[in-house]
């Protein structure tokens, strides 16, 4: 995974004339000139960090630079925690399943949609079956019907080549 690291701007790399300055318990000092917002670090022996490079003037702010950094670094192992992958799950079918069996795939898509991933039903056609496709519809279309109260559907039943599939996303 590559990781594009976000380069702030602290002290002297700080490129603005002006700046618009929140002071180290977070109240806002209002724009001053640079040199002015950098002595006022200094007397606190804070760091200026330039946290909103893209408005005129730059918002910077009076922090330690480390701990500000330390925070940033912990908010998104926070939010990388809290992401969910989703993945891909596939079922596979034939147009001349019987009942039993296409149940258990049934219970199985189910289980798959309920642990929010997503499924893709493909139903093979084999030798002469492909002059039945309308069986294999039929068997799509049940299974559309029987997962619609745990899933929607993302791609709509397409054939190609021997092969009619679609997928399910969950609810």
């Amino acid at each position: 995974m590559v990781r594009i690291k976000k380069f702030i701007r602290i002290n002297d790399k700080i490129r603005a004339s002006q700046v618009r300055l929140i002071g180290p318990e977070g109240n806002q000092l209002g724009i001053v000139p640079l040199n002015k917002a950098q002595e006022i670090a200094n007397q606190h022996d804070l760091d200026l960090v330039e946290v909103a490079a893209q408005v005129v003037p730059p918002v910077c702010r009076i922090i330690d630079f480390s701990k500000f950094k330390y925070d940033q670094e912990k908010k998104e192992r926070e939010a990388k925690k809290h992401q969910k992958q989703v993945h891909l799950k596939e079922i596979r079918l034939k147009p001349n399943i019987d009942e039993h069996d296409y149940q258990v795939k049934l219970r199985q898509a189910v289980t798959f949609l309920k642990k929010r991933d997503k499924v893709r039903v493909n139903l093979f056609f084999r030798g002469r079956q492909m002059e039945h496709l309308d069986l294999g519809r039929k068997i799509l279309d049940k299974f559309i019907i029987d997962t619609q109260s745990d899933g929607h559907i993302e791609k709509e039943p397409a054939l190609e080549g021997r092969i009619m599939s679609f997928v399910i996303n969950p609810k």
